[in-house]
């Protein structure tokens, strides 16, 4: 390929927001693509270096010795180290990275290099680049390592900066051996507190719970193993901390420290100590704003960056920040540094701008780069100023540069952009937005380019723009398949010419400009498809003629197809790309990776629609595609670039060798666009998303410079040939005014926007016509396409406004006719009634309607299908899960008179691994109890055991419970093989207990669910004779003609859950949607239905029956009360009066009939009524009776839940102290292989120990003969000038002692102004220490320094002597501190050493406890007590009670002491009732005694009485008298008289009672006449009360309603009232007995009297 030429990089522009370093004083070096740019800071030249890898990656720079260094983008990467300013590469380092290099860093101290290559090994490798061997290595040094920063004043210090962590990699040095060690820095909380490093113990016994058992270290309770499972866990439970962005060494050695959060902290590195110097939450105002994005130390104090645009100069003493000086910036700056001689800062922002500032000179701040930074779309070389080339970036900045890279000037177009095209024949570019405008922009004027026409063509980005080589048109192409061709004449205004549609998107468009038959023909590739936008086959050839095509269009602007020649051609393959040469086709094919070169037929058929072409040469492509082609100006060469960053260009006539450039990186995407020169001899290439801008000069060499020399004729051709048209046109551009400020362009938009405003604002008269134009309105900016239709549609609208005025009147007329004929319609009758649709007069545009009406309801429809197959799909899926698996449904049972509910079990179905695993443990114990029943009986004896029977029979019951903890046993619900909750010694035993609990809580609620069945049966069957009797009501409700609402219960849905999953046609409000089928269906049914009834027919002793007996032939019992007897006839036709005695009779026997009637219906009422009621009675009573069976049934679920309560709690202690038991086992695991980790690593050290003790030893010899062969020197300086006189002799011993001022030895530096000036030499001598002092001698062994009269001979011999005296005391020195720094590194082993020998003893002890205390937990066991009320005697003051000093007794002990105490107790009883005896006879005989001395007092009493008695006459006669007999006789005589004169008397009364009689006899006979008259009338006075009564009744229920309401409310007033009596009566008893109580028992003695006597 170099035989064929070359590239050679012009220039290079763009700025990838990587770091950029100092190279020199003068010189910022910075990545750009696959390029590294060098910009001189004073000159403003630039200078680019091309990587010689796969593009840039990391970069780093040594200012101080002009070195940089930079790794390259590929798999297993390189890191190259150049020296500045020859570029003259010293080494190439391959190292162990796979994937890349995040970060370099070069050190001041010597030829060192850090690098941290990126997954998956992320590896710290500090390399000796003079070598280009590493000298040490760590792997796994972190995974967000991000920034490495070598210590300037100490190379064995290294910064590892991540995004989350800070780290300081120690590098300890013994002779030639390097060891990496990391201090990780601790950062400080989020809030600025410091956060101690957790410690990991073994374990820790908590004093609040103790029987929880020990706790364990989060390690240990995760269960994570391996090496990083305590950093893995630390991190998760770890504070959050402080987030470092950004450091600084200082001059003693420490960090500045730089955090998002806005801290800035200290750090030595030593100690490891972290300070705060700035915390932004107690800091002043201004500093509050400092977020320390970048950190730099100067001269001046300490430079920091904040978020905002402004930097602040620090000085800091200890914890005290002052702002010395603030600058304010014009942009955001992210990044600051020092030049190498400290006297200028450069600042630099992510948005291409790079900045200077010296504050020793001044405080301005001056911008040395401005090229922005963001992708280039597109870039291009101007055709007719070969000065200039134009740039457009996604962000819509227009950039224009100079043939050296310069930029000119910009504009920014606010816009996204997708394509740029330069004309040939003015000076002007088109851009492409991605809204699919095309934008004019105004060249001539370099520094302010101006926008001065756009045209809006598309909806869609504007993804192609291209020229034709004369510059007749601009053709456009995008993916909604059309081709725009515009006038690219300024003078034409930039005109749309007309457009042509391809059969789908464009994917390439090129041109070719045929001078000899004055054609312009287009390829355009196209997918074919919609929707296809990558790849496509068919080749679409368009043939304009280059004369003017104003008048080849049709009204819409369509080219006519008599003007475009349009040829249609098939490729086999599908192709990205496509460029039209002389009759050939240059395409590039993705699929296959090729490029093809296709010839073109000279005639087609016009017959044949699609021409089938093959490849006539087909030759490799890129590696990684897809590529785009582009052909040179003359048409003979043809470059590709692809997405693997390659440049290639190559013959037109043979494709095979090629001359090639990686001029962008594949991991930037690759090249995007290409473009050449006028003359072929410059490329302008845009990276993908690297951000560069290339341009590079093509070198042919040899025979094939010829084609050299033909471009530049055509390039001299065509610039004769277009420099009239550019001389006439490009002045017309010049005129123009910028777009928007009365340009012609800006005038034809209003006037087109004017158009459509007019188009839009149609009248109201004609919204018939006009409807569906609106319907398709564009949008509120419409393309050109759309602004012509709608000029279009307004021309037709005048031309043609009379005609449709016409039509518009007769189309009202019509419509007001058919709308009358509507409205006659509505009122017609059902039968003569039109349908709505038979009045539509355009049945086209109907169904029209009709079919897109039903195509949306198809598409709702199968929306709605879709959707309710999801939802069916969920549910079942929710089904399945949630109900088909369940054993037993989950439901409730509810009581009729109460809110009160019971709910069951849901319970599903147990598994085949749970009833394996219970099989299996059931057996287990089988095993264990047979076994243990064997031992018992070798052991001990029947007698023994009969014995100890006796007394366990009374509370083997407690023991029971006590021991099994639950009284779930009690209920029948226990396992026989459940453990003894003292006998579960290993996890297997509690683990097999949890298996049976869970079957003994199984069985609990089977058994409850059992129950809940039956009690759910109960109901149901209770609720169907509920049902039963409310028919039966129903019925004497019927016919007592009562209207009266039931109670009927009825389950609900939680009580029949099945329920839920069905849906009723009840619950479904909206109207039932029927197919074709089931309207069918319906229809036939309704015929049937039809048929039957009319075959039917009318059968007249049906209706006869009907009619006459209500359809019976008997009349029963039930239908008395429908019965009247029918009155006679004469009563309704004659009056009473002219009643004959036959008709009287007759009425007499209706009237006994009527009130045997009534009688028996009153009878019947009464009968029917007892029934209902004795009916509603037991409706009440029975489902009382049933809500007390739910009552106890609930009961039942309480007692159930308790024993189950009881055993999840005895489940939930047994599976916590399997998993304290598993955590222990994992604490244990952990220990030992921390043990056999650190034995390993102790084992290791003490290797290393050895080997360096051996070294050292031998070094130690070394030493020690080379400072004995150093005194030697001085002892044997006397011997070499023996011949020399004494004084002599002492006066160059003491010459031969001098050495010279380390002043002099130090290298005299011109005020340097660098802070960090004081360098260590880091624990051995400068490597030019030696020369120096050599140097410095020099002027000791000149000539006026000799003694007086020393021989010169012997001068030279002496300055010889004390020159070797000279190098051997350096030899000593150099070695001494080679020993010194062995012997240090081998006392770190030994410190290592003797850490890890501590750690093995801790970690040993650590495991001794932890063996101990999972012995003690083993043997504590956690047993769960049931006990009852009074049996604890633990006071629970707190909320969990404390049994840590609480004894566990037996009961028998208890109730020992509680029988004693009884039977003290009752023996005090009873002294206590003979004692009441004996003082209730001494009480009673004192009773009597008072009894009969008041008895005594009565009869006293009555005897005063009776003496003082007075008594009347006829009394003191009565007593007096002695002859009664006579005063008898009288009397009777007296009585005798008085019956005589009663009898007289009575008989004249009964002679007066009988004229009485007969009186009434003869009034009666005249009430009889009257009665008859009246009961002619009694019919009608019937009729007349029982509506009167109807009546009264309607108004006294509403009376009695509201009497019976008061006095029922009066009632439960009293109720109330009484309540409140009895309750208070109640508390006044209550309170009375206590009282008694409490006197009686005053009178008692006390038993705790009787106790503690």
């Amino acid at each position: 390929m170099d035989d064929i030429g070359s590239f050679e990089v012009r220039w290079i522009q763009g700025f990838t927001n990587k770091n950029i370093e100092f190279v020199d004083d003068k010189t910022v070096c910075y990545a750009c693509g696959s390029h590294l740019c060098f910009l001189n800071l004073e000159t403003q030249t630039q200078s680019v270096l091309h990587s010689p890898g796969r593009g840039v990656g990391a970069l780093t720079v040594n200012a101080n010795n002009g070195m940089f260094a930079f790794s390259e983008q590929k798999l297993s990467p390189a890191i190259f180290v150049y020296v500045f300013p020859e570029f003259q590469l010293k080494c190439e380092l391959k190292g162990t990275a796979q994937l890349d290099y995040t970060s370099l860093t070069l050190s001041d101290g010597g030829p060192y290099l850090g690098s941290f290559s990126a997954l998956p090994d992320h590896t710290i490798t500090v390399w000796n680049w003079e070598t280009a061997e590493p000298i040490c290595t760590q792997p796994q040094a972190g995974r967000d390592v991000i920034s490495l920063v070598f210590n300037p004043l100490n190379w064995l210090q290294l910064c590892a900066l991540g995004s989350r962590s800070l780290t300081v990699w120690n590098i300890e040095k013994s002779a030639s051996v390097h060891v990496l060690k990391p201090s990780v820095i601790e950062l400080p909380a989020t809030d600025g507190s410091s956060v101690e490093r957790s410690v990991a113990s073994s374990h820790t016994v908590s004093d609040k719970s103790p029987y929880f058992g020990p706790e364990m270290p989060p390690s240990a309770i995760s269960g994570i193993k391996g090496d990083k499972a305590e950093t893995i866990v630390t991190k998760l439970c770890a504070k959050a901390r402080l987030t470092p962005t950004a450091i600084c060494w200082t001059a003693t050695s420490e960090l500045y420290v730089g955090c998002a959060e806005g801290f800035l902290l200290l750090v030595e590195p030593e100690s490891l100590s972290v300070s705060v110097l700035f915390n932004p939450t107690n800091a002043i105002p201004e500093l509050r704003r400092i977020h320390f994005q970048g950190l730099t130390l100067h001269k001046n104090g300490l430079m920091a960056l904040g978020k905002g645009n402004v930097m602040h100069c620090l000085q800091i003493k200890q914890t005290q920040i002052n702002i010395t000086q603030t600058w304010q910036l014009n942009g955001p700056v992210t990044a600051v540094m020092n030049s190498p001689d400290h006297k200028t800062l450069l600042l630099s922002s992510n948005t291409g701008q790079i900045y200077t500032l010296n504050p020793n000179r001044s405080d301005e701040i001056v911008k040395v780069l401005d090229v922005l930074s963001g992708n280039f779309v597109a870039a291009a070389l101007s055709r007719t100023d070969r000065k200039i080339c134009v740039s457009v970036r996604d962000s819509g900045e227009l950039q224009l540069w100079s043939t050296d890279g310069v930029c000119l000037g910009s504009l920014s177009l606010q816009t996204e952009v997708r394509s740029l095209a330069c004309c040939p024949i003015a000076q002007y570019a088109a851009v492409g937005t991605a809204s699919g405008n095309v934008l004019f922009i105004d060249l001539n004027r370099e520094q302010q380019p101006r926008l001065v026409h756009q045209v809006h063509l598309y909806h869609a980005p504007v993804d192609h723009l291209v020229f034709d080589q004369e510059g007749h048109y601009l053709l456009t192409g995008a993916s909604d398949s059309h081709i725009y061709v515009l006038d690219a004449k300024p003078s034409k205004k930039f005109s749309v010419i007309g457009y042509t549609v391809v059969p789908g998107p464009v994917l390439s468009l090129s041109t070719q400009c045929i001078r000899d038959c004055e054609q312009v023909k287009v390829l355009a590739l196209c997918t074919g498809q919609e929707g296809k936008n990558h790849d496509g086959s068919l080749l679409t050839m368009l043939s304009l003629p280059a004369s003017d095509l104003t008048d080849c269009v049709d009204r819409h602007g369509c080219l006519s197809p008599h003007v475009l020649k349009v040829s249609r051609y098939k490729v086999p393959h599908p192709l990205q790309s496509c460029v039209l040469g002389v009759s050939k086709v240059f395409a590039y094919c993705h699929k296959k990776k090729t490029l093809q070169r296709f010839q073109l037929p000279q005639d087609t058929d016009s017959s044949q629609p699609v021409v089938q072409l093959r490849p006539e040469q087909e030759v490799r492509g890129h590696p990684l595609g897809p590529a785009s082609l582009v052909l040179s100006p003359h048409q003979l060469w043809l470059t590709s670039a692809g997405r693997d960053g390659l440049l290639r260009i190559r013959e037109t006539a043979s494709m095979e060798r090629y001359i090639e450039l990686q001029c962008h990186s594949c991991r930037g995407g690759g090249v995007r666009s290409v473009s050449f020169s006028a003359d072929s001899q410059t490329l302008l290439t845009a990276g993908f998303n690297d951000g560069s801008l290339v341009c590079a000069d093509l070198r042919i060499k040899g025979v094939d410079a010829g084609k050299v020399n033909k471009a530049t004729q055509y390039s001299q051709s065509m610039d004769h040939l277009l420099k009239n048209i550019f001389s006439t046109e490009n002045p017309v551009l010049v005129d123009w005014p910028e777009w928007g400020q009365g340009s012609p362009a800006a005038t034809e938009k209003s006037e087109e926007s004017e158009v459509s405003v007019e188009a839009e604002s149609v009248d109201v008269t004609e919204q018939d016509e006009s409807y569906n134009s609106l319907l398709s309105a564009p949008p509120s900016h419409p393309t050109w396409l759309e602004s012509r239709r709608e000029a279009v549609l307004k021309e037709e609208n005048e031309q043609y406004s009379e005609t449709k005025k016409n039509l518009r009147k007769t189309v009202k007329e019509l419509r007001d006719t058919i709308q009358e004929m509507m409205r006659e319609n509505d009122n017609l009758p059902d039968i003569e009634r039109l349908e709505q649709r038979e009045f539509n007069l355009d049945v086209e545009e109907q169904r029209r309607l009709e079919a897109m009406v039903e195509q949306e309801v198809v598409r709702v429809r199968n929306e709605i299908e879709w959707e309710n197959l999801a939802k069916c799909y969920l549910r079942d899926v929710l089904k399945r899960e949630c109900w088909d698996t369940m054993k037993v449904k989950g439901r409730t049972v509810k009581a009729f008179h109460s809110e009160h509910e019971v709910k069951n079990y849901p319970l599903k179905e147990q598994t085949e691994k749970e009833v394996e695993d219970l099989r299996r443990v059931q057996k287990m114990r089988k095993l264990e109890e047979a076994a243990c029943t064997q031992s018992n009986l070798k052991k001990g004896s029947n007698t023994i055991i009969a014995k100890e029977e006796e007394p366990g029979k009374e509370g083997h019951e407690a023991e029971s419970s006590a021991v099994t903890g639950s009284f779930s046993a009690e209920l029948g619900y226990s396992n026989p093989y459940v453990y003894n909750q003292f006998s579960l010694q290993t996890a297997e035993q509690r683990i097999n207990q949890i298996i049976l609990l869970q079957d003994v809580i199984y069985r609990a609620k089977t058994a409850f669910n059992a129950d809940f069945e039956a009690v759910h049966r109960q109901k149901v069957q209770e609720l169907n004779r509920v049902r039963e009797r409310n028919r039966h009501i129903r019925a004497i409700m019927l016919e007592l003609d009562m209207n009266e609402e039931l109670w009927e219960p009825s389950l609900t849905n939680s009580e029949q859950p099945e329920r839920l999953l069905t849906v009723d046609d009840s619950e479904i409000k909206a109207e039932r949607f029927l197919t074709p089928e089931q309207k069918k269906e319906e229809e036939r049914k309704k015929l049937e239905q039809q048929r039957r009834l009319a075959a039917k027919g009318d059968n007249f002793m049906d209706r006869a029956l009907g009619d006459m007996m209500d359809g019976v032939l008997e009349v029963k019992r039930e239908d008395i009360l429908k019965m009247e007897i029918p009155p006679p006839e004469f009563v309704l036709t004659k009056p009473g009066i002219h009643w004959t005695e036959e008709e009287k009779k007759v009425y007499k026997e209706y009237e006994k009939k009527s009130k045997d009637l009534s009688l028996e219906k009153e009878k019947y009422k009464k009968s029917l009524e007892c029934e209902m009621k004795n009916m509603q009675a037991s409706t009440k009573e029975a489902t009382q009776r049933f809500d007390e069976t739910l009552r106890k049934l609930f009961e039942r679920k309480v007692t159930c839940e308790m024993a189950i309560y009881q055993e999840e709690l005895k489940i939930t202690y047994l599976v916590y102290s399997v998993q304290i038991d598993e955590e222990m086992r994992n604490r244990e695991m952990e220990l030992k292989h921390k043990l056999e980790k650190t034995t390993a690593h102790k084992d290791k050290i003490g290797e290393e120990v050895k080997r360096h003790e051996e070294e050292v030893e031998l070094f130690q010899e070394n030493y020690d003969s080379t400072v004995a062969e150093d005194r030697v020197l001085d002892k044997e300086f006397r011997k070499e000038f023996f011949d020399v006189p004494s004084h002599l002799v002492d006066q160059l011993y003491r010459l031969f002692k001098r050495r010279p001022r380390a002043q002099k030895i130090r290298a005299q530096s011109d005020n340097n102004s660098n802070p960090l000036k004081e360098q260590r030499l880091c624990g051995s001598l400068a490597p030019d220490a030696l020369g120096k002092m050599l140097k410095a001698m020099e002027e000791l062994d000149a000539p006026q320094n000799m003694p007086e009269g020393l021989n010169p001979s012997i001068w030279e011999k002496f300055c010889f002597v004390r020159k070797t005296k000279v190098e051997s005391e350096h030899k000593v020195k150099v070695k001494a501190l080679t020993l010194a720094e062995m012997q240090a590194f081998l006392q770190r082993r030994r410190e290592e050493e003797k850490t890890a020998q501590q750690e093995i003893k801790n970690i040993s002890d650590e495991l001794e406890s932890l063996h101990k205390e999972k012995n003690r937990f083993l043997t504590d066991i956690m047993v769960q007590v049931l006990l009852k009320q009074g049996q604890v005697e633990v006071s629970t003051t707190d909320l969990t009670p404390d049994y840590t000093d609480s004894v566990l007794l037996h009961r028998s002990v208890v109730e020992d002491l509680n029988s004693s105490i009884r039977t003290i107790g009752e023996q005090k009883i009873a002294s206590m009732v003979e004692r009441k005896d004996f003082c209730k006879g001494i009480i009673q005989l004192q009773w009597e005694h008072k009894k009969m001395g008041m008895q005594i007092e009565d009869l006293n009493n009555k005897a005063r009485d009776i003496q003082m008695v007075r008594l009347s006459e006829e009394q003191q006669d009565y007593l007096n008298k002695t002859d009664r007999e006579s005063s008898m006789s009288k009397q009777a005589s007296i009585l005798k008289k008085n019956r005589a004169f009663q009898e007289k008397t009575h008989l004249q009364s009964v002679q007066h009672r009988i004229k009485k009689i007969e009186q009434l006899n003869r009034q009666a006979a005249k009430k009889a006449e009257r009665t008859a008259i009246v009961e002619q009338r009694l019919p009608d006075m019937q009729v007349t009360v029982a509506e009167r009564r109807h009546i009264y009744e309607a108004t006294a229920s509403e009376e009695n309603q509201a009497a019976e309401t008061e006095e029922r409310y009066q009632e439960i007033v009293q109720r109330k009232r009484l309540e409140d009596l009895a309750r208070t009566q109640a508390d006044e008893l209550a309170d009375l007995w206590a009282e008694v109580q409490r006197l009686r028992m005053s009178s008692f003695p006390s038993l705790d009297q009787l106790k503690h006597t």
